[in-house]
Formats: structure tokens, sequence, C-alpha cells
């Protein structure tokens, strides 16, 4: 197949896919529909394929539209959180706040997240972790990491180049 009759058959594929019902629409049917807008037979193996492709790459760049999104939005959520957690009064800092199983909390990145330092076994830790209400305590729930103290000086010395690819991700 030549290369402008891929591009037409991509680009009527593309077309079909922008407009499509995705609760009903198969690939036999977008197939089909680009089939009769193209009058031309896309039933063959290697035309086959290629529509599957071009139809799977679609529904991969719209999952990664999708899960950018949301991950833009779940972080406007949690910078609105971080902010009106900022503004609630904060015990002194003389006066060291603990979580309900013994750690001391470093810092609330939200309503849900915290920075805790604790001790397990002789061994200080940082967990970055997700908490949960249970009977009126805040405990601990499975969603998060802890680090020993060569993990967390990793962590940190490498900071500054996290940094950087965050910056360039999120500018680029």
């Amino acid at each position: 197949m030549d290369s402008e009759t891929r591009k037409k058959i991509e680009e009527t594929v593309l077309e079909i896919l922008r407009n499509s019902n995705f609760d009903e629409a198969t690939e036999y049917k977008i197939r089909n529909s680009a089939s009769e807008k193209l009058q031309m037979n896309l039933s063959e193996p290697t035309t086959k394929a290629f529509v599957r492709e071009v139809v799977e790459s679609y529904l991969r760049e719209q999952l990664a539209d999708q899960n950018v999104e949301e991950h833009r939005e779940e972080g406007e959520q949690e910078a609105e959180e971080a902010e009106e957690d900022a503004e609630k009064p904060r015990k002194s800092k003389d006066t060291p706040e603990y979580d309900d199983v013994g750690g001391r909390i470093i810092c609330r990145l939200s309503d849900k997240r915290m920075v805790t330092i604790s001790e397990f076994r002789g061994k200080t830790s940082v967990s970055i972790r997700e908490y949960y209400k249970k009977d009126g305590k805040e405990l601990p729930g499975a969603k998060g990491i802890n680090l020993n103290h060569e993990q967390w000086a990793l962590l940190k010395k490498n900071l500054p180049e996290i940094e950087k690819a965050i910056h360039k991700m999120e500018s680029g």
C-alpha cells in the first residue's frame, strides 16, 4: 500500500473515530465506515491490520490525554487542600504533632496525606502516606512509602534532578 493511500485511510479513520460513540463503536464498524467513505475494500489483511493500528494508536492517545487531565485535576484539588490546610491554625513548632500510631507529623500534604518520622525496631524512617479515619483516629493506610535513612538521603540528593524533570515536563 502506497504512502498516499495510507495517509487517506488514516485521516478517514481518525475523522470517524473523533465523531464516534465509543459505547457503540467497534473496529469492524469503523473499518466499514471508512471503506464506504473511501469506496475501497479495507478488509484485506494488510489494510485491516493498518486500520487496527490507527484505531489502537488513537485510543492510546485518548487514554493518555485522559490520564493527564485526571492528574492535573488531582493536582489542583491537592493544591486547594494544601492551601486550606496552610490556613488552619498550627501548633507551635516547639510542640511536635504526632499521628495516632506515634509517628511525628512533619507536614500535612493534604487532608489525607502526611509526611511523618517514626521509629520501628530501632530504625528511623520517613513515611509519605495516605491516612484514613477510623473510630475517630487518623491511621496510616496502605498507600504510601517508607524510606530508611539511606533511601531518604538518596532522594534528598536527587531532588534537584527531580525538580528539573518536573519543570521540563510541565513546560513542554
